[in-house]
């Protein structure tokens, strides 16, 4: 019998820092990590960089004072989009760590960094990752479920879910009661629930994207 393996694929770590020695200290402790370490010399470069689709799990390191865009400013520039951050910088001060991490920043480091420390900090900003990826996923196949049902079932689904009953339902939309049964089977099949309980779960998800 055979028996495939699963190999998987080192995480991300995207590097962007001005200062060519501190590149070559993070491309050597992230490498011995066993990570896949992409390096840039300053924001710009990194927002060029050819997107990999391909790319399961990632973080980002990002220094704070750059020639051209600054880390904060490309935190910016990224958006709610962004990957998790790591900031570290050699210019830091307290406003400057608060901003960052109101931001959405994992952690800030003042440079120098404690490789053990960094290290840690990256096993962090990568379970963020995993776990923003896989409710993305799970958000993305709930609106495609969505997708498919026609108006009049979305309209039975949005009085499902605040608690109505069937004739309640009926009366709200002007229609029978059994139409309605029939509207919210077919609704609860597509949604691929079998309680109200478990449509309010899924609803309340894409609520709260």
């Amino acid at each position: 019998m055979n028996s495939k393996t699963t190999i998987r694929k080192p995480a991300v770590v995207y590097v962007v820092d001005d200062d060519c020695c501190v590149r070559k200290w993070l491309l050597r402790l992230l490498d011995r990590a066993r990570y896949d370490v992409r390096v840039f010399a300053s924001a710009d470069e990194f927002l060029a960089r050819d997107r990999d689709g391909s790319i399961e799990n990632a973080c980002l390191v990002l220094d704070v004072a750059m020639p051209g865009l600054s880390g904060i400013e490309l935190q910016e520039a990224l958006g709610e989009d962004s990957l998790p951050i790591i900031f570290i910088t050699g210019h830091g001060d307290i406003p400057m760590g608060v901003r960052a991490m109101k931001k959405g920043a994992t952690d800030f480091f003042v440079k120098p960094v404690a490789g053990r420390d960094l290290l840690d900090a990256i096993e962090v900003a990568l379970r963020k990752d995993k776990e923003v990826r896989a409710r993305r996923a799970e958000i993305a196949e709930i609106r495609k479920r969505e997708e498919v049902l026609t108006p009049r079932e979305r309209d039975v689904m949005q009085l499902v879910v605040t608690g109505m009953l069937n004739k309640q339902i009926g009366g709200e939309l002007g229609i029978e009661e059994g139409t309605v049964k029939i509207h919210r089977g077919r609704m609860m099949v597509k949604m691929g629930v079998s309680s109200v309980a478990e449509l309010v779960g899924l609803c309340s998800k894409i609520a709260a994207e």
